[in-house]
C-alpha cells in the first residue's frame, strides 16, 4: 500500500514554507503523493495552485486532489487545461484528480453555482473530461506521453461508485475509517464489474494526524474549525485524528488489511516538521 501525505493547504497559518518546504521534505522522505483538500468559503489555499507550486519544487512525488469540488469549477475545459498544465510542469504522469461534488452550500453560494444542480453538473463534467484531455476543441497542452492525468471519483452515495466505474480509474473514500472504506471498496468493485471494466478500481482513503508538542491543540484548532459546520460530528473527527505513532501505524495496517491501494495522511498543522515526524512513524 502506498502512503502519501497531505499538503497543509487547509491548516491554520499555512504559508510559503507550508507548501514548498513541505513538498520538498515529503519527496525526500519517500511519500508516494502530496494531497490537497478543497473549499471555497474558507481560508485555505486553492488546491490546484498549491499543487502547481509543489510541482515546481519536486520531481517524482504524485500530486493528488483528494478531493477537488469539481462543480465549483463548472468551466470543465478550463479545469482540464489547468490539470494538463500542472502535469506538464511536473514532467508528466504525476497528477491525479480526485473529484467529487462536495457538501457545503456556502461554497456554492460564494461561487454563484446552484447547489441543487451539483450532481448534474458533475455528470456533465465527467462525460466531457475524456474528450478534453484528448484535445477536443483544440484544448491543450496534450497529455505528456499521451497519458492523461489520473482520475478518481470521491464520495459514498451509490451514484459515486457508478460514476467511478464509468468514467474514472477508481474511487477515493475520503474519511470514515477502515471499516467504512472496506464497505465502499466492495461497492466500487461491484460497480466496476457491472460496467464491464477489466481488473479492479484503484482505491484511496485518508485520515488526519497531528504529532509533536501539542497534537490535541493542533487537531482542535485545525479540524475543529474546518469541520465546524458538522456540529457534534466535528468533535468525532478531532478525537479520531492520529496523535501518536502507534495510532498512525494501526490506521495504516487496518487500511492495508481492507485492501486500500493508497492512504493519504492529512496534517492538522502547517509546520513542515510534521513531515519528518510522520515519516518516522509511517515509513
Amino acid at each position: 500500500m502506498d502512503i502519501g501525505i497531505g499538503l497543509p493547504n487547509a491548516a491554520p497559518g499555512v504559508d510559503r514554507t507550508g507548501i514548498l518546504d513541505w513538498a520538498r521534505r515529503a519527496e525526500a522522505a519517500g511519500f508516494s503523493s502530496l494531497g490537497t483538500l478543497d473549499r471555497t468559503a474558507y481560508g485555505n489555499y486553492e488546491s490546484l495552485i498549491a499543487l502547481a507550486a509543489a510541482a515546481a519544487v519536486t520531481e517524482r512525488i504524485r500530486l493528488v486532489t483528494d478531493i477537488l469540488i469539481a462543480p465549483l469549477r463548472a468551466n470543465t475545459a478550463l479545469l482540464a487545461k489547468q490539470a494538463l498544465t500542472i502535469d506538464h510542469l511536473a514532467g508528466g504522469g504525476r497528477v491525479v484528480l480526485g473529484l467529487a461534488v462536495g457538501g457545503r452550500p456556502d461554497d456554492y453560494a460564494l461561487g454563484g453555482i446552484d447547489f441543487s444542480a451539483r450532481g448534474r453538473i458533475f455528470d456533465r463534467q465527467l462525460e466531457a473530461l475524456g474528450g478534453l484531455f484528448g484535445g477536443e476543441g483544440g484544448l491543450g497542452p496534450p497529455p505528456v506521453g499521451g497519458r492523461r492525468p489520473g482520475l478518481l471519483v470521491g464520495g459514498t452515495a451509490d451514484v459515486t461508485y457508478r460514476r467511478a466505474a464509468r468514467y474514472a480509474d477508481g474511487w477515493t473514500a475520503g474519511g470514515g475509517g477502515p471499516e467504512r472504506f472496506a464497505e465502499g471498496r466492495q461497492k466500487a468493485i461491484e460497480a466496476w464489474k457491472a460496467e464491464g471494466r477489466d481488473g479492479e478500481p484503484r482505491t484511496m482513503a485518508l485520515f488526519y494526524f497531528a504529532l509533536g508538542d501539542d497534537p490535541e491543540g493542533d487537531a482542535e484548532r485545525s479540524l475543529g474549525a474546518y469541520y465546524s459546520f458538522a456540529g457534534p460530528y466535528a468533535e468525532q473527527i478531532v478525537s479520531s485524528a492520529a496523535k501518536d505513532a502507534d495510532t498512525i501505524r494501526g490506521y495504516l495496517a487496518a487500511y492495508e488489511e481492507a485492501g486500500c491501494d493508497e492512504v493519504i495522511c492529512f496534517p492538522a498543522s502547517a509546520d513542515p516538521e510534521q513531515v519528518d515526524l510522520l515519516a518516522r512513524a509511517a515509513l
